[in-house]
């Protein structure tokens, strides 16, 4: 079985950050986007395995939707 999960990557002064913001406490570091995703995506599958039967129908109905906006900066 295959599925989506949202991500979320930033830059830091040690390289990035990344979570999943429907799985809490899911999250990993890397020195490369690329790796991050490549972490999440094993840190996720993981995660997954923990899960009961209800608790990944709640995450699964779940959607996280981002985008930007452009503000003034004063």
């Amino acid at each position: 079985m295959s599925g989506r999960a949202s991500i979320v990557i930033e830059k830091d002064a040690h390289g990035y950050y990344a979570y999943c913001p429907e799985l809490p406490g899911c999250q990993t570091q890397a020195g490369s986007v690329d790796q991050a995703v490549d972490r999440m995506r094993e840190a996720i599958e993981l995660y997954w395995e923990t899960l009961s039967e209800e608790e990944k129908r709640v995450l699964v109905s779940q959607e996280i939707l981002t985008t930007t906006i452009e503000v003034r900066v004063a």
